[in-house]
């Protein structure tokens, strides 16, 4: 049977909108929070049952004790090793804990919904480009794996050794996140941390005893004053202290306190860094009586521009423009994804590819419907490219 035409595969992507939509709602109005473990699970049921559905892939669910399922799909040619196969990366959590925002609604060209942007859209795309190139008979020609990790949104604890497990060996990695006004496509992230720091007193009567109690939030506001200054705008570097907690009322000298701190980088050895002078900070800028002990660190290491990055960038935004979209290439990104895991593994690597939208992470997520399709059409064209190359 002769190979069909990329007009031919192109020309069917364009008819699936349809098709897309009712998988999207579903995916959509299932809530899947990070730490929603059993709504994750019905979620990674359903992309399990619409991937299994495609001949010639073959599905894996990775259980965990924690979170939902991850998902994991092989075309035939890479079941048993990722070695030299495309890797399609995505996250099925969101950051909506139930109640919060649910719903898939549609308004004209404008679909709303918690995730329907980060990342549900972006995982419909991809099994829709799964399906057209199984639809033309070419699925078994292609090497490639799919894996959808459960908790992306708060660091992929577990995602990021899977990763590192089950794609070492593969040639690019395309990662479907939210897509950037104009389709900007990434190549290039910020790396991220997180530190906890708990400082220590002692509590007491604000009124008889505040000559011999310790007061930890006083020790923890010296701590913040130092940490905030060590933002280097000039470097990529930034420190944000986003919340605070501590003491119990007015009249009592607070026993503990608590802040989260967030951290950003533009390469490794600068997060290392400013994680080992945020502990040391710590040491000295605590007060007598008063401890402070800080956990975490790096988190995620920066996706670094790099020739590898830009090549796989001018070959797929070729594919993108092809087929309606924009194909620049996007200004550096502050916030971490599991394309810099791929990228730290060697695998060349560019992310933003689902569909057009705004609001990720708000009440206000919404996707451009007519960009779907257009997503689908550069993802199966740079396959189809892949395949025949």
């Amino acid at each position: 049977m002769p190979t069909p035409s990329i007009d031919d595969v192109a020309a069917h992507c364009r008819g699936q909108l349809d098709a897309m939509l009712p998988v999207l709602e579903r995916l959509v109005n299932q809530n899947s929070y990070s730490h929603n473990r059993e709504g994750g699970e019905l979620v990674a049921g359903m992309l399990a049952d619409e991937l299994r559905a495609i001949e010639g892939v073959h599905v894996e669910l990775v259980p965990s004790e924690t979170y939902a399922s991850h998902v994991i799909a092989s075309t035939t040619r890479a079941k048993d090793s990722a070695e030299g196969a495309v890797a399609l990366v995505g996250h099925h959590d969101t950051v909506f804990p139930p109640g919060t925002f649910e719903g898939f609604r549609i308004e004209g060209d404008i679909a709303r919904g918690p995730g329907v942007l980060d990342m549900k859209g972006g995982l419909t795309v991809c099994i829709f480009a799964l399906r057209s190139l199984a639809h033309h008979g070419l699925l078994d020609k292609l090497p490639l794996r799919f894996i959808i990790v459960s908790e992306e949104e708060i660091g992929s604890p577990e995602g990021k050794p899977l990763l590192q497990e089950r794609l070492a060996g593969a040639a690019c990695s395309l990662v479907f996140e939210a897509g950037r006004q104009h389709d900007k496509i990434i190549t290039a992230r910020k790396g991220t941390g997180g530190l906890v720091v708990k400082a220590i007193g002692k509590a007491g009567h604000a009124g008889n005893h505040h000559h011999d109690s310790h007061n930890a939030i006083w020790a923890l506001a010296r701590f913040i004053d130092a940490a905030q200054q060590l933002t280097d705008y000039d470097r990529g570097i930034t420190v944000n202290v986003g919340k605070v907690s501590g003491g119990i009322s007015r009249n009592t000298v607070p026993g503990d306190a608590e802040a989260l701190v967030d951290i950003r980088f533009l390469t490794v050895e600068d997060g290392e860094r400013v994680a080992a002078s945020l502990r040391a900070l710590a040491e000295q800028n605590s007060i007598e009586g008063t401890r402070i002990e800080v956990t975490g660190g790096v988190a995620r290491p920066p996706l670094v521009r790099a020739d590898d990055n830009v090549a796989l960038f001018e070959e797929y935004a070729a594919c993108a423009t092809a087929s309606g979209l924009g194909g620049e290439e996007c200004p550096l990104i502050g916030g971490g994804s599991d394309a810099s895991t791929t990228s730290t593994m060697g695998i060349p690597s560019i992310d933003g590819l689902g569909p057009r939208g705004s609001g990720f992470h708000t009440d206000d997520e919404l996707i451009e419907v007519s960009s779907l399709p257009m997503r689908l059409e550069a993802l199966t064209r740079f396959l189809y490219g892949r395949m025949v190359g």
